[in-house]
């Protein structure tokens, strides 16, 4: 039986020299490898007791809604900013080279409720620490955030510190 790893294909110096860009696509193509990702993300949180799924765009929504589907739990995008048609709030947070900027619906989370971040990959930690500021301006609870890869140079682990973090897959470098 192949490990969820071994369905991530690696292409050397990309985007720069020197780094080797872990693409999950070829997870996605492979019946087997989407199967094992979704049955790996539920069974890290089917024992955690929690109301609500959020998945960061785009790929938070891949990864999220199976688990908040097989799990009877709603499910809340967080999209870049403008891409909501309601009342929003926001949160900011550094890029490489600048800012970006994510929203939710304001009635999205209610105060009290558990929440279980789901996203691709943990980096930099920036996009994750935002989202836990989203879910926590609302009167959320983040129970624990679950990733498909992390890259553990980069110390995104840093920047969620307090929180439940787990991912199915770890790297080394950036």
């Amino acid at each position: 039986m192949r490990e969820l790893q071994d369905y991530v294909r690696s292409i050397p110096d990309f985007p720069k020299p020197g780094i080797i860009f872990r693409d999950i696509t070829t997870i996605l193509q492979e019946p087997e490898g989407l199967q094992l990702a979704i049955d790996s993300l539920i069974a890290e949180v089917r024992d955690c007791e929690f109301d609500v799924v959020v998945g960061p765009e785009s790929r938070g929504f891949i990864f999220g809604m199976p688990v908040a589907y097989a799990l009877k739990k709603s499910f809340v995008p967080v999209r870049k900013k403008g891409k909501l048609p309601c009342e929003t709030i926001s949160c900011s947070y550094a890029l490489e080279y600048g800012t970006a900027e994510l929203e939710m619906h304001k009635d999205a989370i209610q105060p009290g409720q558990k929440v279980v971040i789901v996203d691709d990959l943990i980096a930099t930690g920036g996009t994750p620490e935002a989202v836990v500021k989203l879910v926590e301006q609302l009167g959320g609870e983040v129970v624990k955030l679950v990733f498909l890869m992390e890259l553990r140079g980069l110390k995104g682990r840093e920047r969620i510190q307090g929180y439940e973090v787990t991912s199915l897959i770890s790297y080394e470098g950036e």
